[in-house]
């Protein structure tokens, strides 16, 4: 057995892969689950950290400290240089990446029972869309990190890749097959030849037609349906005595989970209190910088996250809104939330045509398209893929643990 894993690394979710004959590949990383949240809390009260699902039930039992989501989005960005303030004291981001990635290689190795020097990482098509540079530093910058994690060596492949390597393990004839991967912060597609007799081949380079991706994701997702449907009650697009409209700039970080923290800064607090004396409707502010005085920003995303997820399976969702002041609840509908989101559906759907060009196929010859990321429920999203390639069978993997399966895979021929 190869004492190389897979490590994919997920804006949201994140798992680790080991390729054993007869065993399932992904490792317990959280009691019984393959999936740790991509979640830090630092709790202030007791300088303790946690990781994953207990990272959240902390900060919602309401504990003193800051919470991290989404850090995978920094890659690329001129953030990832930069630092935020733990405790009173400043962490830099490179070195945030690096104990959660150091996190999720001990829970493995503990699961496990052995030690991983070597790893291939799942990386999105791209980083950073239409910036080669950006692209090439963000891949370096995680080879870095995951060095500086503990591991020997680290090489890397395309998480459609990943994914279809595990499809392909389960298949009983030769298919073309379009991998649709909507995860977090990424939509990656891949067109390839599959099929028993081409499974283990050291050289698959001919079976890759084409990839092809975009940097949006789920939490793009989350962002819409939250500006749409979430931030005018606590005043977007409402107007100040003057007549001019409330900044958008605090709604915006409030919406995105990796800018969440920007909104909690003493200027940013001071910026709402001179906006809530100006205000027009001033109920509306007030409950704004309620939300932000008690820290809620992250808790109100959670909550905008599991309404996206609901949305997937009912035409009308509840929202409860607990910690707002006063406390209220909203109908989230998913014909709004599908209005909100449909130029980014569109993107990905353009992003798809683009693939089939570029590979000089045919919508009519892809055989199956492969749903796989926690964010491939989206109907609309679903749907918009689908329609470009109308014959396709469509199938569902495992949304949260294709890739890590599919990187276990690559890791053992790799480092065989």
């Amino acid at each position: 057995m190869s004492k190389a894993c897979g490590v994919d690394f997920g804006t949201s979710n994140s798992t680790v892969g080991w390729h054993r004959p007869g065993q399932a590949s992904l490792l317990a990383l959280e009691e019984a689950h393959t999936t740790l949240p991509s979640v830090v809390f630092f709790n202030a009260e007791d300088d303790s950290t946690s990781y994953g699902r207990a990272a959240l039930a902390a900060y919602l039992a309401g504990y003193e400290g800051r919470m991290m989501r989404s850090m995978k989005s920094l890659l690329g960005t001129s953030l990832m240089d930069g630092q935020t303030e733990v405790s009173g004291r400043a962490l830099p981001f490179r070195l945030l990446l690096s104990q959660f990635i150091g996190e999720l290689r001990q829970r493995a190795e503990t699961a496990a029972g052995c030690q991983f020097d070597h790893a291939v990482l799942g990386r999105p098509v791209h980083f950073i869309d239409g910036d080669e540079v950006a692209d090439r530093k963000a891949e370096d910058t995680l080879r870095e990190i995951a060095l500086a994690a503990g591991f020997r060596d680290v090489a890397f492949q395309f998480e459609p890749i990943a994914a279809a390597f595990e499809y392909e393990s389960r298949i009983q004839r030769e298919e073309l097959v379009l991998v649709a991967d909507i995860g977090g912060g990424t939509s990656d597609f891949s067109l390839v030849r599959l099929g028993p007799g081409r499974a283990g081949h050291a050289d698959r380079r001919a079976d890759i037609l084409g990839n092809a991706g975009i940097h949006l994701g789920g939490t793009d997702f989350d962002k819409y349906l939250s500006l749409s449907s979430v931030m005018p009650e606590l005043g977007l697009g409402s107007r100040l005595r003057n007549g001019g409209e409330v900044p958008s700039s605090h709604y915006f970080n409030l919406a995105t989970w990796h800018t969440i923290n920007l909104a909690y800064t003493p200027r940013a607090e001071r910026e709402l209190i001179e906006l809530c004396r100006d205000a027009a409707e001033r109920a509306r502010l007030e409950s704004l910088l309620h939300l932000v005085r008690e820290r809620s920003g992250h808790w109100l995303a959670l909550q905008v996250e599991a309404a996206k997820i609901a949305l997937s399976n009912a035409s009308v969702v509840e929202l409860p809104l607990a910690r707002l002041s006063p406390p209220r609840t909203l109908a989230l509908e998913r014909s709004r939330f599908d209005t909100a989101i449909g130029p980014l559906s569109d993107a990905v759907g353009a992003t798809v045509g683009k693939l089939l060009a570029q590979a000089q196929v045919g919508s009519d010859r892809v055989d199956t398209v492969f749903f796989t990321g926690g964010s491939s429920g989206v109907p609309l999203l679903r749907a918009r893929i689908a329609a470009t390639v109308p014959n396709a069978a469509q199938v569902e993997g495992d949304l949260f643990g294709s890739i890590g399966a599919g990187l276990a895979l690559e890791a053992s021929w790799k480092f065989a």
